[in-house]
């Protein structure tokens, strides 16, 4: 018999509708599998801690709230993403969350910086990102998908997620264009 570990997400789900100790022993390896991409995506997409953390625990209540409604799942992290997104979402719309990109400010670049204020400075570009250029290109770039699998979690076609990705990569190089020609 295959570990919970081994099980792909079409065995797990059918675990879920079993007796409740499978159904607590299915959940328990979804959410050790998935978790931590989960909290990245929301902690990327939202860069708000409070709120990215709650929406991150939100998206595995949700998740087993309606699960039985979804037995036939096979792409249980597209499906906790498409969840995540989807609470993103209702949290934008209701708080009017949005970092404007006059208000981003961008520390002034020294050339002792080392790798990790390098990558620092990625993330807050990242974050002075509109919202979805920065999921697309978290999705991308960060959870490493296809974009087709992004296309089907956000219900776009290829191309403009392709569009956002490009989109976004470029915006990114603008903002930190004055920190790369220092390096030079």
């Amino acid at each position: 018999m295959m570990s919970l570990a081994e099980m792909p997400d079409n065995e797990l789900m059918k675990m879920l509708a079993g007796r409740k100790s499978e159904s607590e022993a299915a959940f328990r390896e979804i959410y050790a599998r998935y978790s931590q991409r989960i909290y990245a995506y929301c902690h990327r997409v939202l860069d708000y801690s409070e709120e990215s953390n709650d929406i991150y625990q939100d998206t595995f209540v949700k998740f087993f709230e309606t699960y039985k409604q979804n037995l036939n799942v096979s792409n249980i992290r597209g499906m906790l993403i498409r969840i995540a997104r989807n609470l993103c979402l209702n949290y934008k719309r209701d708080s009017k969350y949005s970092i404007e990109f006059d208000e981003m400010k961008m520390p002034v670049y020294d050339k002792s910086f080392d790798d990790d204020e390098l990558v620092d400075l990625i993330a807050k570009a990242v974050k002075m990102l509109d919202f979805e250029h920065r999921e697309a290109f978290v999705l991308r770039n960060y959870e490493g998908m296809s974009y087709q699998e992004i296309g089907e979690i956000l219900g776009q076609n290829v191309s403009t997620i392709r569009n956002r990705v490009v989109r976004a990569k470029e915006k990114i190089k603008e903002i930190l264009q004055p920190y790369l020609e220092e390096l030079e």
